[in-house]
């Protein structure tokens, strides 16, 4: 029993990997994307980008799901999605605007003399940014984007709501049967996972304290 349960957690954290993993592949860039929108000199788009974050950023992530999920189909008749790809698509999204917050303090917090410098050298704007501001802007996002990308780790649990089989969702589904400790034993699988994650974020603080300003 303990052996088959084990298992059966174990495909759940698989789940859960796969929509964690899935969610920083396409929010990191997209943020960065989402995040030079809000910076732009073109208003309308500045303007746009900014209120599409507000309300990501100010309504809740299982809404986001539910609408992402049952919204095609109710709406347009288009039918359900997938359900791991609904999950993906909304985490997407919402992880995406809070990374474009994060992305924008970071580069905005560059001194515009470094800029001016840059161009004083000849350099193109893209260059300046690549070559002299994007560094200093990782190791001042590391520490915020580290408590993002935890955060994210234990909202996965979120995508039970529409019955996607992650780790605690297949816990929960123990306490039918009378069983509790299955609960208490994915703690260990996110706490060893969140612990490694720390020690990822804290190894690369230090790498980058070369870059200290």
């Amino acid at each position: 029993m303990f052996w088959q349960i084990s298992l059966e957690l174990l495909q759940g954290f698989g789940v859960t990997c796969l929509i964690f993993a899935a969610t920083l592949l396409f929010a990191l860039p997209l943020g960065l994307v989402l995040s030079f929108g809000s910076m732009s000199r073109f208003k309308p788009l500045k303007y746009v980008v900014k209120v599409f974050v507000w309300i990501i950023r100010g309504t809740p992530l299982m809404l986001q799901i539910l609408v992402v999920y049952y919204g095609p189909a109710l709406i347009f008749h288009w039918g359900f999605l997938d359900r791991i790809v609904a999950v993906v698509v909304a985490f997407v999204i919402n992880y995406a605007c809070y990374f474009s917050e994060i992305y924008r303090g970071g580069i905005e917090s560059i001194s515009k003399g470094q800029y001016e410098a840059g161009q004083v050298l000849g350099m193109t704007r893209s260059q300046i940014f690549f070559r002299v501001v994007l560094l200093q802007v990782v190791k001042r996002i590391v520490p915020p984007m580290s408590n993002e990308v935890i955060t994210l780790v234990k909202d996965t649990s979120l995508a039970r709501i529409i019955v996607v089989e992650e780790i605690l969702k297949v816990a929960y589904d123990f306490t039918v049967t009378g069983l509790i400790w299955p609960l208490f034993y994915t703690a260990v699988y996110y706490l060893v996972f969140v612990g490694l994650l720390t020690l990822l974020f804290g190894w690369l603080e230090k790498k980058l304290q070369y870059f200290k300003v």
